[in-house]
C-alpha cells in the first residue's frame, strides 16, 4: 500500500460496552415486613456504530488507532433503580465503505457486514451487551421472593475489515503517462501530481468536472494499471477495486506509445483483458474512449486505427488532447450525459435498504443458532451465542439461578439437540469453560420465565452442573 496519507484498506478491532449486572434486594421499609424483591435491572452497554461521512476521503483516521470501545452499563441498584445505559461510540467512515468481518484466527475476511454507499448510512458493527435483569423479574407463583439476578453480558470483541471504493461517476484508467492527471486537472479543480514519468500518481485523485450545459459528475484518476494488474502486479489490486463503483470507464489511450513506442490499440486490449481479469462485469460496463495527445503530428493514422477498434466494441470515441484542450468540450457532455443516465437507472434499480436492520436481523439469526459436537467419546460441546450468553449471566454461586438456568436450557430446546445428537446420560457437557453432566431428559416443574426471548421447546432439563459445581473444560 503506498506510504502516503490516503488510506483505503485497514482493521480495527471493536468492542460493545458490557451489560450492567442486574440487582438482587429486597425492599426494607419500617411497617413492611414483607416488601417484596427490588432490584433494579443493569443497563445496557453501548455500542460501536460506523456512521457514513461523505466529508471524509479515506480511512487515514484508523490507520494507527485500531482498538475502539463503546462504554459499559453501569450495574443496577435496590429500589427498583435501573442502571444507566452506556454511550454509543460513532466511528466516521468515508462514502464507499465496505466493512468486512475477519476470522480471529486467519485475519482473513469471513463475511460482509455492510456497504456503506449513502451519507447518514449507520450499521452497528459491535452490539453493546444486555444488562442483567434485577430479581424483580423472577417472581412466579411459586417463586415469591427470588434470591438472584442475572450479570450482565459480556459484550463481544472482534476484529473488522474497513475497505473505502472511491464513489467516482467516472474513472480514467489506462497504461502510466498516457496524461490521465493532465486531463482531471484541465478539467476539473484537481491538482495531482503531474511528471514525465511512470506511475507519478500513486493514490487516486478525484475531480468535480462541469459541462458547458451545467452538468456535472465527478470523476476518478485512477494510478496507471499495467499488464498483470489483475494478478496483483504493480499496484493492481490497490487500484483496481476503486474502478469497480464507478458508473462508466474512460479509457485513456496515449497514441504515441510514450517512451516506449507501445502500439495504441495493444495498449487498449491489454487494459481491457486486465479490467475484465479482476471483476468480470467490468468488461460490459459503458465506457469511452479517448486518444489522448492526438495533437501531436504523425499519428493520424494511430488515432484512426484507434477509433476503429473502440467503435467495433460498441464504445464511444474521442480524440483530444489534455494540452491544447481539443476536442475535451464535446467529450465532457457526452460523458455528463451517459452518467446522468446511468446513475438514473441505479436509483431506480436499487431501492435503498436499512443497513442496520438487516445486519441485527442476520446476527440475531446466527445468535440463536445451536451447535452440538462431540470432543471426545462422552464428552460434548454445545455452542451458540443464545447459550453461551444464558451461561455467562448466570450467578454460579447461587443454587437458584442454576435451577433457572436448567430451566432456560430446556425450553431453548437443548436437551433436543444433544438427545438426537447421541447424548447418554453421564456424559460430560460443556458450555464455554464450564462443565455439566448429563442426566437425560426429566420433567421440571412447570414455570413462568420472564425474560427468556427464545421460544418454547418441550420442558426438562437434561444439565445438572457436576458434583463440584461449574469447572473449567479443560482446554
Amino acid at each position: 500500500m503506498p506510504t502516503n496519507s490516503f488510506t483505503d484498506l485497514c482493521r480495527v478491532n471493536v468492542k460493545g460496552g458490557d451489560g450492567g449486572a442486574g440487582c438482587m434486594s429486597f425492599r426494607r421499609e419500617a411497617f413492611v415486613p414483607k416488601g417484596g424483591p427490588d432490584g433494579g435491572d443493569g443497563g445496557n452497554g453501548g455500542s460501536v456504530v460506523l456512521v457514513c461521512d461523505p466529508q471524509l476521503s479515506s480511512l487515514i483516521d484508523y490507520r494507527y488507532k485500531h482498538h475502539f470501545r463503546a462504554e459499559r452499563g453501569t450495574h443496577g441498584q435496590g429500589a427498583r433503580k435501573h442502571g444507566r445505559v452506556g454511550e454509543d461510540l460513532e466511528l466516521r467512515v468515508p462514502l464507499g465503505t465496505v466493512v468486512r468481518e475477519l476470522d480471529p484466527e486467519t485475519m482473513t475476511p469471513s463475511f460482509d457486514i455492510a456497504d456503506l454507499t449513502q451519507p447518514g448510512q449507520r450499521v452497528v458493527v459491535a452490539p453493546g451487551g444486555k444488562g442483567g435483569l434485577g430479581n424483580i423479574h423472577f417472581v412466579t407463583s411459586v417463586r415469591r421472593a427470588p434470591s438472584f439476578a442475572e450479570k450482565g453480558e459480556p459484550a463481544q470483541e472482534h476484529w473488522i475489515e474497513l475497505e473505502m471504493k472511491l464513489m467516482a461517476d467516472a474513472a480514467l484508467v489506462g497504461m502510466p503517462s498516457v496524461g490521465k492527471s493532465s486531463l482531471i486537472a484541465r478539467l476539473s479543480a484537481a491538482r495531482p501530481k503531474i511528471a514525465d514519468y511512470p506511475f507519478t500518481t500513486l493514490v487516486p485523485n478525484l475531480g468535480v468536472v462541469r459541462a458547458r450545459d451545467g452538468s456535472s459528475f465527478v470523476a476518478a484518476d485512477v494510478p496507471g494499471l499495467i499488464e498483470g494488474a489483475s494478478e496483483g502486479k504493480g499496484l493492481g489490486h490497490e487500484f483496481l477495486r476503486h474502478i469497480e463503483r464507478t458508473a462508466l470507464i474512460v479509457h485513456v489511450v496515449d497514441v504515441t506509445g510514450g517512451y516506449e513506442g507501445r502500439d495504441a490499440v495493444e495498449d487498449y486490449r491489454t487494459i481491457n483483458a486486465e479490467l475484465a481479469a479482476y471483476a468480470a462485469d467490468l468488461a460490459s460496463r459503458p465506457q469511452i474512449v479517448l486518444a489522448n495527445k492526438c495533437d501531436m503530428p504523425g499519428y493520424g493514422e494511430a488515432v484512426e486505427r484507434l477509433r476503429v477498434a473502440a467503435e467495433s466494441d460498441g464504445h464511444g470515441f474521442f480524440a483530444v488532447s489534455a494540452v491544447s484542450g481539443q476536442g475535451l468540450d464535446d467529450f465532457v457532455l457526452s460523458c455528463s450525459h451517459e452518467v446522468a443516465e446511468l446513475r438514473r437507472q441505479i436509483r431506480v434499480d436499487a431501492p435503498t435498504v436499512d443497513v442496520t436492520e438487516m445486519v441485527e436481523r442476520e446476527r440475531l439469526r446466527r445468535d440463536r443458532s445451536i451447535t452440538v459436537t462431540r470432543e471426545e467419546r462422552h464428552v460434548w460441546r454445545v455452542s451458540g451465542g443464545a447459550v453461551e450468553r444464558m451461561v455467562v449471566q448466570t450467578d454460579w454461586e447461587n443454587d437458584e439461578a442454576i435451577v433457572y438456568l436448567q430451566h432456560r436450557f430446556a425450553r431453548l430446546g437443548v436437551d433436543a439437540r444433544l438427545a438426537s445428537a447421541g447424548c447418554q446420560p453421564g456424559d460430560e457437557i460443556r458450555i464455554l469453560g464450564f462443565a455439566f453432566s448429563y442426566e437425560g431428559v426429566h420433567a421440571h416443574e412447570d414455570e413462568d420465565l420472564d425474560g427468556l426471548e427464545l421460544p418454547d421447546s418441550p420442558e426438562g432439563s437434561p444439565l445438572e452442573p457436576e458434583a463440584d459445581g461449574p469447572a473449567g473444560s479443560g482446554e
